[in-house]
């Protein structure tokens, strides 16, 4: 290995060890407020589900959710491999792909992973977009493991928005209050046809936008 080689490879090891102390310093500051969480606690304790939260808000999502056995599914692109990264250090079982594209491989293994080892997380906007346009990957997920999916409405007090990335990702501020608001647990029936799993992707749209504005409320309510 030439001194170049070298060089690279010590500032991408220094880089990825900064991103991984940076992100757990900014989310340990954070004050967090949840709210209809206890179906959710009761379940994760002894048991297993599916979460889904919007690509743009998913930074203290993914720190919420450490160490209970889940499973997060990431992009393949350079971002994706800065969250995976992140995700192996908070305990995560980590695959690398899309629910849609080439959906058929990632989307085995989540629900493999689902119905014999885990929870499964996912951004089910991501990871091109659109922006707050669900995908099918979570409700197909939970409806062929049988597990309970719960969506995440994510709401920061005080944060920096990434106006050019096509999912406007927020950043929270330090000492910032993160807001969590979860659905009740959504039951997908495996036997649904084709059409009536759809009209549970679109119902499961417009819940995820819901709890989304409510976060978005309260996140509005503090400034005032």
């Amino acid at each position: 290995m030439n001194t170049k080689e070298i060089r690279r490879s010590l500032l991408r090891f220094v880089g990825n060890v900064s991103i991984v102390f940076l992100s757990n310093l900014l989310c340990k500051s954070l004050r967090l407020e949840l709210i209809n969480n206890d179906k959710f606690e009761a379940v994760v304790k002894d048991g297993k589900c599916v979460v889904g939260f919007w690509h743009g808000t998913m930074f203290y999502v993914w720190y919420f959710l450490r160490d209970k056995n889940f499973l997060g599914l990431t992009s393949q692109s350079k971002d994706g491999d800065l969250l995976a990264k992140n995700l192996r250090h908070w305990n995560y079982k980590v695959i690398r792909g899309s629910s849609s594209k080439d959906g058929d491989v990632a989307l085995g293994i989540l629900v493999d992973y689902a119905k014999n080892q885990g929870s499964v997380a996912l951004t089910p906007d991501g990871p091109r977009g659109p922006k707050y346009k669900l995908k099918a990957g979570a409700v197909v997920t939970a409806k062929k493991s049988n597990l309970p999916l719960f969506l995440v409405g994510v709401a920061y007090e005080k944060k920096r928005v990434l106006h050019k990335s096509w999912d406007s990702f927020e950043i929270p501020k330090f000492f910032s209050k993160v807001r969590l608001v979860f659905s009740d647990p959504i039951y997908v029936n495996e036997n649904l046809t084709y059409e009536e799993t759809s009209k549970m992707i679109e119902n499961c749209e417009v819940e995820l936008n819901r709890v989304q504005n409510e976060a978005s409320r309260f996140a509005l309510s503090e400034r005032a």
